[in-house]
């Protein structure tokens, strides 16, 4: 093996290496039962980051106009306040977020249905801890999305 080679496979990562080897991954969602592209499809990541910060400006912006009495460091964190009930009531009533809308995203069930209130209560709150957020399976899908059993499609 040329040493480019080896060197390429380190930085491409494990799962570019088991690849090559000839391990066959399907695509994102397809253990799920989802479409490889288009509606109902995994939604990107670029597309829930950016509706992630226009949910948080938002939040931001309510916080600070009307929680904070405006100072900026309380209307923080007031924010994840904010997002949390945000969050919570969209994605349990109508399924997205302003930014997820924006987006055109939509929080599911694993099972294709509406996401019940008390699983969007479970993930919102995940959500604002961050931490499970950063944690993704091999679907793309954040540890909030998977103990609260749902998906972020494209609608």
């Amino acid at each position: 093996m040329d040493n480019r080679q080896a060197i390429g496979s380190w930085l491409s990562g494990p799962r570019a290496a088991a690849e090559d080897m000839g391990v066959d991954f399907g695509y994102r969602g397809e253990r799920l039962g989802l479409p490889e592209a288009g509606p109902g499809s995994i939604a990107p990541l670029g597309r829930r980051f950016g509706a992630l910060f226009i949910d948080w400006g938002l939040c931001f912006l309510i916080a600070y106009g009307l929680l904070s009495g405006g100072a900026g460091q309380t209307a923080g964190n007031w924010a994840l306040g904010v997002l949390l009930v945000l969050s919570t009531l969209t994605v349990g009533t109508v399924g997205f977020t302003p930014g997820k809308r924006i987006f055109g995203l939509r929080v599911i069930s694993v099972n294709g249905g509406r996401l019940a209130f008390v699983r969007a209560a479970v993930r919102s709150l995940l959500l604002c801890l961050a931490i499970p957020a950063l944690i993704w399976d091999r679907d793309g899908r954040g540890l909030h999305d998977t103990l609260s059993r749902s998906v972020q499609v494209r609608i």
